[in-house]
């Protein structure tokens, strides 16, 4: 389960970033994961109240922000939607293609605290 090891990654920003402000606690940390980035995000929540217990993040609401995948056509210049895989079909002219503009992601986007 690689989700451990990335919220560890995340909790770490956001604690480095909470003592750089002088934070005594994180309220809310939100995050953004894309449709293809390979992260579950329920496996995600569950090392998160791992991750957290005993820091200044105990607590603190974890917000998951959905990216959907979408690809573009070089034929048409289509923008579209697609599930998964690596070459999708466009379904405005049919031409194949590999050009993902967004659902890759996983960003620490915000964090609240006092």
């Amino acid at each position: 389960m690689h989700e451990v090891g990335i919220m560890e990654s995340a909790i770490d920003s956001v604690l480095h970033q909470a003592r750089a402000h002088g934070a005594r606690q994180v309220h809310r940390i939100v995050l953004r994961i894309g449709a293809l980035s390979g992260v579950e995000p329920e496996s995600l929540r569950f090392a998160f109240d791992v991750v957290t217990n005993g820091t200044l993040a105990a607590g603190a609401v974890l917000e998951i922000e959905s990216v959907p995948a979408r690809a573009l056509c070089a034929a048409c210049a289509e923008e579209f939607s697609v599930e998964s895989g690596f070459i999708y079909t466009c379904p405005r002219c049919g031409a194949l293609s590999g050009d993902i503009r967004q659902g890759r992601e996983l960003e620490l986007t915000r964090i609240e605290m006092s």
